[in-house]
This record gives structure tokens, C-alpha cells and sequence, in this order.
């Protein structure tokens, strides 16, 4: 039995109270919970490369051991689960205590000097379950365990995904929220991260004006996770918010680059190291269009579209630093960090842009050349990931005619109009031109935009397919997708059939384009 311990709960202040029942917890970090028992717990599948980071063998993988593991039917040694407190900012509005309502942790396994921290989710109610019931259901497990690891391997930080399973039990859940409550299978998905440390973990005792937690949650992530950082006193906070905005300004620089949205970003989902966590309804863009959300509960307002997602995140920050400024009592070195974000962010967006279009020669009129490029992406309704991963081809000696019937063939649009064609044109030859001052050869510039530039993502039509099948016991599409998506940036000539527009079929099939946070 492998063992694990857990710096978290060995450290820090835990919930007195034993029961396991919905209320406030106050002056704690995690509250000792047990996942529930799955009836007939099955494994669904296995990220097999990772299982190896973690130091399991191909044999254990396909024991009984192991799938009652990580379903939550039996522990690992030393293994005493928990549940932490958190609260959150929610659409922009304070939430109060929210905490792990349907995860559970159970500690950390250290492999090869590396320590990371088991959770599952979906294994049954803890105390910050408000009134839901703690489980998860598979389609949204599915999404959850081939996005993980998908973002992974596009070099997205992220949290990761060990295993699906399922429970053998049904869960009711309403899918669309309009009342048609159904049954469905449950699952449990076993995520693995460094940390799940949340914004709203140092949020809520700022909110309840608790400082002797805040400051003893503080140092342990200094200690653990920005070991770097030397300094005491107010100065150790101001490093540490500074750590912190710089790795959520990485990651959600990658995911404008790869065109991924996250859909909740709520501050409860927001991680202390800059990983994505929680994945939602979330979605790649398809036909470029900023203003879009997969989030069918913030359709009305889109606060979390793809064109906002810099921002939130800059509006998640000015959140954390209210949380941290009783401990540094000044707020002129978090402003001028917040200050900083928004400047940095420009220059590296626009940095990361040229690199994904294969210019490296620096210009003035780059800023306008990219908002140019944009502009006809959004009016020609073009496949964010085919026309960059095709814009490999165009050279200095493409024909621009010959070029616009593969743009033309990679558009939603059924036809376009005299305006976009122009349009398209302008912005080619004002590409070509720019290539024509490059000393970088064609064949080098495709391999550098080849690494930048993904040739498969999880559509969400994608991940639909894998949840349909396994809904019939058939799991080959998920296994599929997942060693399709360990290689997103590679030519992999039998798959030649995921490189391709979102089919007609799935523009609004429930599930394949924006979905809702019921799971």
C-alpha cells in the first residue's frame, strides 16, 4: 500500500468539529471528511504517462487495488481526508464561504523528490457542500480528465488528471437547469497538483478579518511553493502577490495563445501557483469570436468571454491583494505590481501574437498589425486553431488568390461578401510583405509555428463524442482523444479526421458548444 502524508493538515489549523454536515466553518483551513464508497466502482481509464511520473507500474494500474483507490472505497496508507475552506468573489459578486463542496483530498505522494497532492472529485458531500450532494456525473468528469491532461501537453499549467472511474451509482442531475431533472452515471475523477490552494483560501479569513490564519496560510505557501522568496516581514507578502500575479499572468497568457476558455473564472478557481483548476464549462474558440463564453449561465452578461479573460484576471488579483493587504498594510507596492501586470501583459500577448503568425523581426506597427489580423478573424468567422497551424504554409511566394480558398474553406460562414474577402487580402499581403524582410527560412519558420501553434485541441464536440460513448460502456473514444491529445503539436496522419471544423452537426447539440456548470 503506497503511503502518503500531508503538509497542509500537518501544519495548519483544522475544523474541531468531526461531523460531516453542511455549515460555516470558521478558523480553519480543512475539515476532516471520508469519501463515500462506490457501489461497483470501475476504472474508465488511466493517463498512463503521468501514473508513471507518479511512480505507478503498469500492473498496479490494472489491479483492483488501485481503481478502489482512487474511487475512494479504500484509502491510501496514512491517508486521512480532508476538505478545505475557501471562499470566493462568484460573477464578480462575494460568495462567503464556499470550500470543497465534491472534492476530497487525500494527501501527498512523493515520487523521484517531487511531492504531489491527491484529490478526488465527485466522492460525496463534505461540510462545504451547501446543498448538493458532493457527487459528480461522467460526461462532466470525462471533460474534466481529458482536459487536464490535454492542457498538459499543450504546455498550458494546469492541474492534472490520474484517473476516471465510475461509481456503479446514479446521480440526479439537471443538466439545461429548466426543471427536467434526470438520472445519471456517476464518476470520480482523481485530479494531482502541487498544490489546490485557491484565491479564495486566503479570502475568506480576510473576509472574516481572521489575520493569525491568514498570515499562518501565507507563510506555509512561502515556505512550500515560493521557497524562493527570503524576505520577512510585509516584504515576504509583496514578493509572494508578485509570484503569484506573474504565474497567473503565464497562464492565462497560454491560454489566449491557444485559443481555450475557462468559462468560471471566479476566484474560488483561481490557483495560488497559477495552474488552471476547476475545468467547467470551458471550450476552445472555433470560429474566432472574443465575445464568446461556453458558459450558458454567463450568456446574458459574458464576463468571462475570451477577449475578458486578461482582465478577470487582473480583477482576481486586485482580490487576492485585499486578502494579503493585512499583512502588508500598503497598498502602493500591490498597485504598482497591478500596474506592472497590465503592461507586461501587453508586451508579452503581443510578443507571443507575432510568434504565432512566424514573424520574429520586431516592428512599431505590430500592436496594429495583430489587432488588423484579429479584426479578420472575427469578421471572417475563421477556426482559430486551423488557420494558425495552416498559416505554417504561407510564404513569401504564396500566391494570396490561391491562399484565400483555403481561408475561405476553413470559415463558418457559408459565403463571404466583397468586404471580408478585402479584408482577408490586405491583411495577407501586408503578412507577405513583412516575410519578405524575415531571414528566417520557410522551412524553419514552419517548425517554430508548429510549436506554438497546437494542430489538435479538445473541441468541445470532441470531448461530447468520448461522453457519448461512454455513456454505452464504450470507452476507445476517450483512450482515443487522450494519446491524440499527448502529441497536440505533432502531424499524426491517422488523425487527420480531428484537424477540421466543428461538423454542422454539433453548432448546437447540447454539449458541443456552450454548456452549463450542472455536474
Amino acid at each position: 500500500m503506497r503511503t502518503v502524508t500531508d503538509r497542509f493538515t500537518d501544519q495548519l489549523p483544522a475544523d474541531p468539529i468531526l461531523k460531516n454536515e453542511r455549515r460555516i466553518v470558521e478558523q480553519a483551513t480543512f475539515s476532516w471528511v471520508n469519501p463515500i464508497k462506490s457501489s461497483k466502482p470501475e476504472l474508465v481509464h488511466v493517463a498512463n504517462k503521468f501514473a508513471a511520473e507518479l511512480g505507478f507500474k503498469t500492473d498496479e494500474l490494472a489491479s483492483e487495488t488501485f481503481t478502489d483507490l482512487v474511487s475512494g472505497n479504500t484509502l491510501f496508507k496514512n491517508s486521512k481526508p480532508y476538505a478545505m475552506c475557501y471562499g470566493g468573489h462568484q460573477f464578480g459578486q462575494w460568495a462567503g464561504q464556499l470550500g470543497d463542496g465534491r472534492a476530497t483530498n487525500l494527501g501527498e505522494l512523493t515520487h523521484n523528490n517531487k511531492i504531489w497532492a491527491l484529490q478526488l472529485k465527485g466522492a460525496g458531500p463534505t461540510p462545504y457542500s451547501r446543498s448538493a450532494d458532493g457527487l459528480a456525473v461522467l460526461r462532466s468528469s470525462v471533460r474534466e480528465h481529458l482536459c487536464s491532461e490535454a492542457m498538459h501537453y499543450l504546455g498550458v499549467p494546469t492541474t492534472r488528471s490520474l484517473s476516471l472511474s465510475v461509481s456503479g451509482d446514479q446521480v440526479l442531475r439537471d443538466m439545461l437547469y429548466n426543471g427536467n431533472a434526470a438520472y445519471e452515471k456517476g464518476a470520480v475523477v482523481c485530479r494531482v497538483a502541487p498544490s489546490f490552494i485557491r484565491f479564495g483560501n486566503f479570502e475568506i479569513f480576510a473576509a472574516r478579518e481572521d489575520k493569525e490564519n491568514l498570515k499562518k496560510l501565507a507563510d506555509f505557501v512561502c515556505e512550500h511553493f515560493y521557497s524562493t522568496i527570503t524576505t520577512s516581514g510585509k516584504e515576504k507578502y509583496i514578493q509572494l502577490f508578485e509570484a503569484v500575479a506573474k504565474n497567473t499572468q503565464n497562464m492565462v497568457l497560454h491560454w489566449q495563445r491557444v485559443g481555450f476558455v475557462h468559462g468560471v473564472m471566479n476566484t474560488d478557481n483561481m490557483s495560488i501557483l497559477g495552474l488552471t483548476i476547476d475545468y467547467g464549462p470551458y471550450g476552445w474558440l472555433e470560429n474566432y469570436d472574443p465575445t464568446w463564453t461556453p458558459n450558458t449561465t454567463d450568456n446574458q452578461n459574458k464576463r468571462y468571454r475570451f477577449e475578458n479573460q486578461p482582465h478577470i484576471t487582473l480583477w482576481n488579483l486586485v482580490k487576492l491583494a485585499n486578502a494579503l493587504f493585512p499583512l502588508i498594510e500598503d497598498a502602493a507596492p500591490l498597485e504598482a505590481i497591478l500596474n506592472a501586470y497590465s503592461e507586461s501583459y501587453k508586451k508579452r500577448y503581443l510578443d507571443v501574437m507575432m510568434q504565432k503568425v512566424g514573424i520574429y523581426e520586431i516592428a512599431n506597427d505590430d500592436a496594429e498589425f495583430i489587432s488588423a489580423l484579429e479584426e479578420m478573424l472575427e469578421e471572417c468567422q475563421l477556426d482559430m486553431t486551423l488557420f494558425f497551424r495552416r498559416l505554417n504554409s504561407f510564404s513569401k511566394t504564396t500566391k494570396t488568390t490561391d491562399y484565400l480558398e483555403l481561408l475561405i474553406a476553413d470559415s463558418y460562414l457559408e459565403n463571404w461578401n466583397k468586404a471580408q474577402i478585402t479584408k482577408a487580402k490586405n491583411w495577407l499581403a501586408a503578412l507577405q510583405k513583412r516575410l519578405l524582410k524575415e531571414e528566417v527560412t520557410a522551412e524553419v519558420r514552419a517548425e517554430k509555428m508548429n510549436k506554438i501553434n497546437p494542430k489538435y485541441v479538445l473541441r468541445n464536440y470532441m470531448a461530447q463524442l468520448a461522453i457519448d460513448a461512454a455513456d454505452k460502456g464504450d470507452y476507445s473514444v476517450i483512450n482515443e482523444l487522450y494519446e491524440l491529445l499527448k502529441q497536440p503539436y505533432n502531424e499524426q496522419h491517422n488523425a487527420e479526421k480531428w484537424f477540421a471544423k466543428r461538423p454542422q452537426w454539433a453548432e448546437n447539440k447540447i454539449g458541443c458548444s456552450a454548456l452549463s456548470c450542472s455536474s
